[in-house]
């Protein structure tokens, strides 16, 4: 089965829709963590809990240099949870997933703008890559098709990588993807809510409520 991420630190937020969705675990970056307030640590000590111990949580690097990038990743690795180490797809960090991969530290390569440098990253030992769907079309590309073209690319040269899409504007770009039989997914909660909203819904289930209460007042369905 897919796995399925939620791309925040909203601690609210995650566990509204843990509750109701097979929720993998989180996936963070910088920027995600400095916007919502709240470090590393400070939020995988609220989620490990609440998620499980099978929850999977990804964590991105903030050094520069590869000899910094490693010693970082080393520590992140470190963590008592299971957790994936962030990578930028540079060319410093292609060079610290060749050398961490060999560690066997589990990998994932970002910010992932063409096809070709998700599969550079691939060659290089990431177990996940992430291209930036909706980033990709504002610069002028088609993110769907790179998530479509990597996805052709991995299981042609049978690589063992998981394209873990990120960065969606609507529900179609999710979708789209899907399709595409990624093994992988991160949204924000506000893209979740999104896609079991539709404002047909709520008539309907107010139209069944009526009609169910003209016919059958006061009693259950196993009452009737």
């Amino acid at each position: 089965m897919i796995e399925f991420y939620l791309d925040s630190a909203d601690v609210a937020q995650i566990e509204r829709f843990h509750s109701c969705l097979p929720i993998k675990g989180v996936t963070t970056n910088p920027s995600i963590l400095a916007n919502a307030g709240i470090g590393v640590n400070g939020l995988l000590k609220q989620l490990s809990p609440m998620l499980g111990e099978q929850a999977r949580f990804h964590v991105q690097v903030v050094s520069q240099t590869l000899p910094e990038i490693i010693a970082e990743a080393h520590q992140i690795a470190g963590l008592p949870y299971d957790i994936v180490v962030k990578i930028p797809a540079t060319e410093i960090g292609l060079a610290a997933i060749k050398q961490l991969h060999r560690e066997g530290i589990p990998l994932l390569a970002t910010a992932i703008y063409t096809t070709q440098q998700g599969f550079l990253a691939a060659l290089a030992g990431a177990d996940y890559l992430a291209p930036y769907v909706n980033r990709i079309d504002v610069f002028g590309g088609d993110g769907v098709t790179v998530v479509h073209e990597l996805q052709q690319l991995l299981q042609q040269q049978q690589l063992p990588c998981c394209v873990l899409p990120a960065s969606f504007k609507n529900p179609r770009q999710v979708l789209e993807v899907l399709q595409a039989g990624v093994g992988a997914i991160t949204l924000p909660v506000e893209l979740v809510a999104q896609m079991f909203s539709h404002p047909a819904v709520p008539l309907a289930v107010e139209q069944f409520t009526t009609d169910w209460q003209r016919a059958f007042a006061g009693r259950l369905a196993f009452e009737s």
